[in-house]
């Protein structure tokens, strides 16, 4: 039955209360909403578990039953794995207009996560108040956006490039500028040309918010270490790197990257963001290098690789996702990243050992 038919069913029931909470909490500062939270996230179970078919088998395979499920931190999480080999979703084909793919290694099945016109919608909701929140302060007039990705034509499915490509429509000061380009084993950056680029646009004086991979932004500092430039970038300007290596460029820790790109770019401090997103999740963790954090309409499980059991404060567990923004597919996802919780935020240590490497560098359009 057509989406635009399900007036009253419980499924767009869902999607209306969920956009509401999205949009009453996402301001700073808006006020908690536990019991409101949790009651959403448990509907929103039970829904799946009716409607998405290898989630309830996932879930009887653990002796779990629609109505067993009493707190939040109950709610068994699926699987990025799941999302590659089945139709993770409650949509009716017809109703599927978008699919976003995984950033798996070439020549790899990878994770597909399908949306409706509501779906996608909601996505973007959530995509654009989350980073409002995780990028504030913006600096009075806006970013101009400049992404070392491709653009959206080149990289039709990559739920990065879509975020990109949404945010920057919406809030970048001017046309978004895309400075990278499709190649045979992913995207790759012209980088005589991108920092050309780069070096016009920060003579007009507007703040830049340049995003890109982690390995887009190694070979960028290796230029310029080379060349022995320094941007110095205009001032307010920010980047926010989305993570991923796997093989693209020599590997560097985070915090060590961050000061490569504080040097070669001239920014402050609080200069470079980390956003931490995946195909499979409808929400985004931002954060500097004391860690991540994601939005009130999402929350954070670390649980032990061989028990299944929550870890606490400061022991490394394997990261589950509750996100209601996932409307459509499963609220709760296994990302296969590893973690540690520090009070409110989580730093991420690595994938574990058994999980297929990720990481949108390796996206092939």
């Amino acid at each position: 039955m057509p989406l635009q038919n399900r007036v009253h069913d419980p499924f767009s029931n869902l999607l209306s209360d969920v956009h509401r909470f999205i949009g009453r909490s996402a301001p700073l500062g808006a006020p908690a909403s536990g019991p409101e939270w949790e009651a959403l996230a448990i509907r929103l179970f039970r829904f799946q578990y009716r409607n998405v078919h290898v989630y309830r088998a996932w879930c009887r395979s653990f002796g779990i039953g629609e109505e067993s499920v009493a707190d939040w931190k109950s709610i068994p999480a699926l699987p990025t794995a799941a999302f590659k080999d089945f139709d993770v979703s409650s949509l009716d084909p017809s109703d599927r207009v978008a699919v976003f793919h995984s950033s798996g290694t070439t020549g790899t099945q990878p994770s597909r996560h399908h949306h409706s016109v509501a779906t996608l919608a909601l996505y973007e909701a959530s995509l654009e108040a989350g980073f409002l929140r995780g990028m504030a302060p913006m600096p009075e007039g806006g970013f101009r956006f400049v992404s070392l990705t491709p653009a959206p034509s080149a990289a039709p499915r990559s739920s990065l490039v879509h975020m990109i490509s949404h945010l920057g429509r919406r809030l970048s000061v001017g046309e978004p500028v895309f400075l990278g380009q499709p190649g045979v084993d992913g995207w790759d950056l012209p980088l005589d040309a991108a920092v050309e680029t780069l070096v016009r646009l920060s003579g007009e004086g507007r703040p830049l918010l340049l995003l890109g991979t982690a390995f887009q932004m190694v070979h960028l500092m290796d230029r310029l270490a080379a060349t022995g430039l320094v941007l110095g970038l205009p001032a307010g300007s920010r980047v926010m790197e989305t993570g991923g290596y796997k093989g693209r460029s020599r590997t560097v820790p985070r915090e060590e990257l961050h000061a490569l790109i504080r040097a070669r770019l001239g920014l402050g401090e609080a200069g470079v963001v980390t956003e931490y997103g995946m195909s499979e999740l409808s929400s985004q963790a931002y954060g500097g290098d004391s860690g991540l954090e994601l939005p009130p309409w999402a929350r954070l499980v670390l649980v032990d690789p061989e028990t299944g059991r929550e870890v606490g404060d400061g022991m490394p567990g394997l990261v589950r996702i509750v996100d209601l923004a996932n409307v459509g597919s499963v609220i709760a996802v296994e990302t296969g990243d590893l973690a540690e919780r520090r009070g409110g935020t989580f730093r991420l240590l690595g994938r574990a050992a058994a999980a297929e490497p990720r990481g949108c560098s390796l996206m092939t359009p």
